[in-house]
Order: C-alpha cells, then sequence, then structure tokens
C-alpha cells in the first residue's frame, strides 16, 4: 500500500482497538468478504420510464469480487456506475435481487433482521456526507454511544469512557462529546462519522467516498486517519470513490465499474501502470495532472454514461469505446483472468 513519507496523525501512539475485534481471522487464507453474481433491481412503479417501457433499473449486474482480511479493496467508476448501490448490497443495507454474498462463511444474502442483527457489529459503514449522516438532534456523546446501547457493549458507566477513548482515536478533544454536529466543520464531522463506525470493533467497512464532500485541505488529514485506523485495527475496507488518485493512495487491489458491471480487477500497482480495459484506460486518461507537458497517449471518452434503464446489448461500455467492433453489439463479455490477479472483461485481445 503506497503511503506519503512521513506520514504521523494523532492515532500514532494508539493502542489496540477500543472494543475486541468480534471473530476477525487475521490469519485466514479465505477471503472475509465474496460478493458472486451480484445483482440489484430497482423495480419501475408508474411514471415516464414505465410507459417508456422499462421494467426496472439494474443498477448492480453480475458484479463478483472478494476482499481478503485486513485488505483495501478500491471501487471506482463514474456516477452512476453503482458504485454505492454496490456498496450498500454487500452489508445487506439492501437486499439483492440475484447472487449471493458471504461473509466470514456465511451467505447473508436471505437473512432476516434478527439474524443479520449479531453481524452489524462487524460490519459498518463510513457515509459520503457528514453533513446527513450525523443527527442534528444529538450531541456527540449520544451520537456515538447509541451504537454501544444497540450492541449491548459496555456498561452505562463505563460508556462516555469509551465515546471519549473514540473521539480521542479519531483525533477530537474529550469536549467533543457535548456538542452538537452543526458546531464542527466538515472535516471535524467525518472524524465523528469515523468514530461511530469503528465504536463497536468490526471487522469489515465499506467506505462510501469519505473525502469526496470535504475541502481538499482537510481531505489528506482524513484519509491518513482512515489508513492509520485500518492498519492498527486490521480492518478490511471497500473504499469507494471517483478520484483516481485517492483510490491509487489506500487501495491494495481496485475494481472498475461501468454501468453496474465489472470491467477491470487488478491490484493497484498494475492497475495503474498497466490498465488492460478501454474504460480504465480512458478514466485515466482523463484523470487531471498537475503536469501542463503530459499529453494523452489514448483518446478520452465521448458522450455521457447511458441510462441504466435502457443500457447497451452486448458489452454495456461498446457505445463509447474507441475500439469497440461488431461483436461488442452481441456479445457479454466475461470477466477473464489475463494475468495473476488481474482480469477485464473485453472480448479483444489485440488491443492495450
Amino acid at each position: 500500500m503506497t503511503r506519503a513519507p512521513g506520514m504521523t496523525t494523532p492515532l500514532a501512539e494508539a493502542t489496540g482497538p477500543l472494543v475486541e475485534a468480534t471473530g476477525a481471522h487475521v490469519e485466514a487464507t479465505g477471503p472475509l468478504v465474496e460478493a458472486a453474481g451480484l445483482n440489484v433491481t430497482f423495480p419501475v412503479r408508474g411514471g415516464l420510464f414505465q410507459r417508456a417501457g422499462a421494467t426496472g433499473l439494474r443498477a448492480v449486474d453480475d458484479v463478483s469480487l472478494a476482499i481478503m482480511p485486513g485488505e483495501v479493496l478500491g471501487l471506482v467508476g463514474e456516477s452512476g456506475s453503482g458504485k454505492t448501490t454496490t456498496g450498500r448490497a454487500i452489508l445487506r443495507l439492501l437486499r439483492p435481487t440475484g447472487g449471493n454474498v458471504r461473509f466470514d462463511g456465511i451467505d447473508i444474502t436471505q437473512l432476516d433482521r434478527a439474524a443479520m442483527r449479531p453481524l452489524r457489529r462487524r460490519m459498518q459503514m463510513i457515509f459520503q456526507d457528514p453533513y446527513s449522516s450525523l443527527d442534528p438532534r444529538q450531541k456527540v456523546r449520544e451520537i456515538i454511544k447509541e451504537a454501544f446501547v444497540i450492541h449491548d457493549i459496555g456498561t452505562a458507566r463505563d460508556r462516555d469512557e469509551r465515546v471519549v477513548e473514540m473521539l480521542r482515536r479519531v483525533g477530537l478533544p474529550s469536549d467533543a462529546m457535548e456538542r452538537y454536529p452543526h458546531e464542527f466543520s466538515g472535516g471535524q464531522r467525518q472524524r465523528i462519522g469515523i468514530a461511530r463506525a469503528l465504536a463497536v470493533g468490526p471487522v469489515f467497512v465499506v467506505a462510501d467516498e469519505p473525502v469526496s464532500a470535504l475541502d481538499v485541505s482537510v481531505q489528506a488529514q482524513v484519509l491518513n486517519l482512515l489508513l492509520d485506523l485500518q492498519q492498527s485495527l486490521g480492518l478490511a475496507m471497500l473504499f469507494i470513490a471517483h478520484d483516481l488518485a485517492v483510490v491509487q493512495y489506500v487501495s491494495d487491489r481496485v475494481v472498475v465499474l461501468y454501468l453496474g458491471r465489472v470491467m477491470e480487477i487488478a491490484p493497484s500497482r498494475d492497475l495503474y501502470q498497466r490498465p488492460r480495459h478501454p474504460y480504465t484506460v480512458a478514466l485515466l486518461e482523463a484523470a487531471p495532472t498537475p503536469d501542463p507537458a503530459r499529453r494523452r497517449r489514448h483518446a478520452g471518452l465521448s458522450g455521457e454514461i447511458p441510462s441504466p434503464f435502457a443500457p447497451p446489448s452486448g458489452c454495456v461500455f461498446r457505445t463509447r469505446c474507441p475500439h469497440a467492433i461488431a461483436d461488442c453489439a452481441s456479445i457479454v463479455p466475461k470477466l477473464v483472468e489475463i494475468a495473476p490477479g488481474h482480469s477485464k472483461a473485453c472480448i479483444r485481445d489485440d488491443i492495450l
């Protein structure tokens, strides 16, 4: 994992997790989280899209991925590609309409609320918008303490101490617990959201664009905080973002998603040094660079991502792909391994 030289945070001297990890298998050889053929379709009930003949919006289409214990898996793609829906389906915040999700060997796809409850403590989410993800009517004390109450962690007497410890871990003073969310900056609110997610000792976290709503000046601070916590607590993480530079910085491997389908999966270094799918190449070429002498090697994307109500036949990327051929309209490309740990979904092997 790439890190900035000399990176430090207030957590550098933190000791072990506040709440003991609940069944983390750090020495396990198999995936902690595994999605196989995951589908999420939202039904259309009336309105313009139903009149146009659409039967549903397929936000996630046959997505398969695996996350090892302690691994950070990046998930990238344009807006509307299904990144957030994938993360929510993996956590069972949305019920998949097809495929399955296994967490630590347990198929959670069809578990009811009671059966999911003990697993909720082990899987948490950090939301994108710190302004809307925190209850404005609650003080920080209640926001973080609520997780302890729900999962029956600690006693009523020591829960305040646990809140203080969580605030310290994310670099906030103890008196922050007596204030309301509106009294904090955006970066401080996101730190509170991180403290709430990690308070119950999860082993897996979905971070849904956790820095995209923050000022550039504080994004690096929050990223470094997340990485320090991830490493010190041994967390597995699905890191969702559209900023390719951020994903490269935090991720061990990267999944590239387009219109709900996986286009490419590779170790982070391999993906950025030698992308093998035309969509990945286009994303990297479109990323801004501070070097004015840099010249594009490939043509950029034209047009916008198609509507998920009426995705293209065959390869969903074909309508914007500079290398598309006639067969791309009829063949749905399978995700095939082309090098150790590196897979792509493209029928053409004569490009890139």
